[in-house]
């Protein structure tokens, strides 16, 4: 109430604030995911290149799996990797491969089949993931009709550079997501893949809302010895902007995702069974149960069989075939990490705060790893004199299991973004502050505006230093807030119509290296 404007006598009551505004935190741990789905289409409206919110697993398949048909059918295959035996001269170097017969078979997939956007929505709600955005940028495409040569990088012609982008693109008008994810970034060739990263990386540094996580290609069946090359590779493709928007997990993981019955003999040969005669009923060792089941598939006598029923009875006819399908499911079963660290992260803000580093835990489904890494191949990659550009390292411990062993971004030299939990506490932070702000804006540009927004902002930073994210004995030892005129602005900024805030905040860092002295005295006398 203006005094000023009272003009009739009588009573007037005027009510004061007594409490000043306060900061609602922002959320911490929101990916988005931006890939192929086998669908995205929800009650006749199209959800392709729609950045759309989801909270569980459950809405995702509303809206981006196929439907089931009615039972007793068995559900939708959302996800059918096509796989092919291809019969070698020589032991391969490379590579999953079976020996059948005397000879030896490589099991290699049709390139245009394989994806990551189904199953590392999966592992990210199987490690605890919930709030998330998922941008859809296509369906499935067709199968290239033929294996890919062993040993070689997956590249799937179906995944383009130019939809991925075109999806990251759509991110710039949402403001929540904290975390970006492309799982089948490492489908694309070297160079596309390069482009994307620094494109992710660029976009981060300018709207300082989100991190990127990364995927390295070549980390899904790495070389023992030459797997060095993929990672100077990677760092050589991700440029000089924005590192430490970015954090990188090597290699892929070997999870327990997919199970035996999500893939049968219509994985195999591009759904052609008569490939799989001359395998399973050879003329040196004769099946004939193997070679009747396959035969009914082409030809039914009777009522056609499910193609559960029909790969149940595969499995017990042929050992031979059940070993080839335990092949394919653990070669489907690798995924990049990137999906499952968006669910570590998760549980880890929600039950630590986004000030504790997402590391030394593990990650559940993860089941082996295609690469142990010891500490002196992690030395490496952790610390680079070159780059600086750090990668984190998921390893295998005995007695302990597989571990996120890795806490930092791709700026690995700087003092101050080195580590991840830095980089998105102050994310958190400056998040936090700027939407509680947003109320000033066009309030008089006074002492008592200055005042109630240095009182929010320390109000704020004193219950984050209470819950562990800032360091130091007292609030004043953890941060300090300054705004005022010969503060932080000068008589010509209020005239121009700026109110400037000097925040200062000691955040915590994670203790990478504990080092432990010992030193022997001699005995003392009790």
């Amino acid at each position: 109430m203006v005094l000023s404007n009272i003009k009739s006598p009588g009573v007037y009551i005027q009510e004061l604030n007594a409490f000043g505004n306060s900061i609602v935190p922002v959320a911490t741990a929101v990916p988005a995911f931006i890939g192929y789905t086998p669908q995205a289409l929800y009650e006749g409206k199209s959800y392709l290149n729609v950045p759309q919110k989801i909270t569980s697993f459950a809405e995702f398949q509303a809206i981006y799996c196929y439907p089931n048909p009615a039972a007793p059918a068995p559900p939708a295959k959302q996800y059918s990797p096509q796989y092919y035996l291809v019969k070698e001269k020589a032991k391969p170097e490379k590579g999953d491969y079976m020996m059948i017969g005397g000879d030896y078979y490589s099991i290699v997939p049709d390139p245009n089949t394989i994806y990551y956007m189904y199953n590392s929505i999966r592992l990210f709600y199987e490690n605890g993931g919930g709030d998330a955005y998922i941008v859809s940028v296509g369906t499935y495409g067709a199968p290239s009709g033929s294996p890919m040569t062993p040993g070689t990088q997956i590249i799937n012609s179906n995944v383009q550079l130019g939809d991925l982008m075109s999806g990251l693109a759509l991110l710039k008008n949402e403001q929540e997501p904290t975390m970006y994810i492309v799982p089948e970034a490492t489908l694309l060739s070297v160079d596309n893949n390069g482009t994307l990263m620094q494109e992710m990386l660029l976009q981060n540094s300018e709207m300082g809302t989100a991190v990127s996580i990364f995927d390295i290609i070549g980390g899904r069946n790495p070389d023992p010895i030459l797997y060095t090359n993929d990672i100077t590779t990677f760092r050589n493709n991700t440029g000089a902007k924005g590192l430490d928007y970015g954090a990188a997990y090597y290699p892929f993981i070997g999870t327990t995702i997919m199970q035996d019955t999500d893939l049968d003999y219509t994985n195999l040969f591009g759904g052609d069974v008569k490939q799989l005669d001359p395998i399973l009923n050879p003329p040196t060792a004769p099946n004939s149960n193997a070679a009747k089941i396959l035969a009914n598939i082409e030809k039914p006598a009777g009522p056609p069989l499910t193609a559960s029923q029909n790969n149940s009875a595969l499995i017990n006819a042929s050992k031979i075939y059940k070993t080839i399908m335990k092949h394919v499911v653990k070669d489907a079963n690798i995924l990049p990490p990137s999906g499952g660290m968006a669910g570590v992260i998760t549980v880890n803000d929600n039950q630590s705060g986004v000030w504790n580093a997402p590391a030394n835990t593990s990650i559940v489904g993860a089941a082996h790893l295609p690469i142990r890494l010891s500490e002196s191949q992690q030395g490496d990659l952790n610390m680079d004199a070159i780059s600086g550009k750090s990668v984190n390292a998921i390893r295998f411990f005995n007695g302990l299991g597989i571990l996120i062993w890795g806490a930092r971004t791709l700026d690995g030299n700087s003092l101050d973004w080195k580590y991840l939990s830095v980089r998105r506490t102050l994310i958190f932070l400056e998040q936090s502050c700027k939407l509680a702000a947003h109320a000033y804006v066009f309030q008089p540009n006074d002492k008592n505006t200055w005042e109630a927004v240095k009182s929010m902002i320390s109000s704020f930073l004193t219950t984050v230093w209470k819950e562990g994210g800032l360091q130091g004995a007292t609030p004043a030892s953890a941060f300090s807030v300054a705004c005022g005129l010969g503060a932080t602005m000068t008589g010509e900024d209020i005239l121009n119509g700026f109110m400037k805030v000097m925040i200062k905040v000691a955040v915590t860092h994670p203790a990478e290296f504990i080092v432990l002295t010992f030193q022997q005295e001699m005995a003392t006398s009790s």
